[in-house]
């Protein structure tokens, strides 16, 4: 019953994701719930796992997360800051990792032709959004 509740939560958030997509240019984003959690060692957190594909080209739109996030390189090249941060060249293989006071202002696949993948991992509180607009 939980993972149902948390996975209605993730499905309602994941329905705002293309608003972080440039459609018109760059095609569509593609988000796959593959796990939520509530931590009961850690009071009013859960954890959440996504993988974000990006089509080729694709750039973000600034937004938060509002929880520890880390991101791990699946596929292809992003490119991927913080403000005030440094820029990251990722590859397959490289981890990013954002607090959740962060403001995500750049989130780029590198290639013009090829798309990216990343795994996503969320610590949160639990039944917040794991995506937010940038403030």
């Amino acid at each position: 019953m939980k993972f149902r509740i948390i996975a209605v939560a993730l499905a309602t958030t994941l329905l705002a994701l293309p608003a972080l997509a440039d459609e018109h240019k760059h095609g569509e984003v593609k988000v796959t719930p593959k796990f939520a959690t509530e931590l009961t060692d850690l009071p009013g957190k859960e954890g959440m796992v996504i993988t974000v594909e990006f089509p080729p080209g694709h750039v973000s739109e600034a937004h938060r997360h509002d929880a520890h996030t880390f991101v791990y390189v699946l596929e292809g090249n992003i490119d991927m800051q913080v403000a005030g941060g440094e820029l990251m060249h990722l590859k397959a293989g490289d981890v990013f990792y954002e607090n959740p006071d962060d403001v995500h202002t750049v989130a780029t696949n590198t290639s013009k032709t090829e798309p990216a993948k990343i795994l996503v991992v969320f610590v949160k509180n639990k039944g917040a959004p794991p995506v937010l607009p940038a403030k």
